[in-house]
């Protein structure tokens, strides 16, 4: 029998910025549906759990480099979480939203950074709910062993139906990418630190063949 996962981390698939304001991309309306759906289907577990809880992640991943992202209110974790709470869900665990983020690996190590997951040890009866698109839940496996040190059955996927067009060589690039990228490397702060200065050289590297 299939644990239940009465914590989860959901992650987003962009906002969109228009004349009406910021919303959010239809995948991460879908991720956020999918984990209010889960919790709705798992009610029971979700109110005897002490410390269920759901955490959205993300700021403002598809915004420009530099540019200022969506005001407080209308970042990616908080849109999601907006849905989830006028959805009921709130009512079966508490919410949060880590609202820094631009990528991934940004996504798990500020979780971790700001406390959302504090005190909770996942184990594979108590697995951590990832809550995204299933072309995309390999990646986060790997990233979460990197920052939480979780494999395994440790790790449950709650996966997204529907649609959610990517081509695949790109997500299998950014996995094999990731796992030579972060070689060796395990804290929160030090994958931080590789990853900035990675984006550091690939605008190097822009600029260059730009000019």
């Amino acid at each position: 029998m299939t644990p239940t996962a009465t914590v989860l981390l959901v992650f987003g698939r962009g906002v969109v910025a228009g004349d009406a304001g910021y919303r959010l991309s239809a995948g991460s309306a879908a991720r956020a549906g999918a984990a209010i759906g889960y919790v709705r289907a798992h009610a029971a577990e979700f109110r005897r759990a002490a410390g269920a809880r759901v955490v959205f992640t993300g700021g403002w991943p598809h915004g420009p480099a530099g540019a200022p992202g969506p005001p407080a209110g209308y970042r990616e974790a908080e849109l999601m979480l907006a849905l989830a709470r006028a959805a009921g869900i709130d009512g079966y665990a508490r919410l949060h939203a880590e609202t820094r983020s631009r990528t991934t690996l940004q996504n798990l190590a500020h979780t971790v950074q700001d406390g959302l997951l504090a005190g909770e040890v996942f184990t594979p009866a108590r697995p951590l709910g990832l809550v995204s698109h299933p072309w995309h839940l390999p990646r986060i496996r790997f990233l979460a062993g990197k920052v939480l040190g979780l494999s395994g059955a440790a790790l449950l996927d709650v996966p997204v139906a529907g649609p959610d067009p990517v081509p695949a060589g790109r997500e299998r690039v950014a996995r094999a990418a990731s796992r030579v990228c972060y070689l060796g490397l395990r804290s929160p702060e030090a994958l931080l630190r590789r990853e900035r200065g990675l984006a550091r050289s690939a605008q190097r590297v822009a600029d260059l063949f730009g000019r």
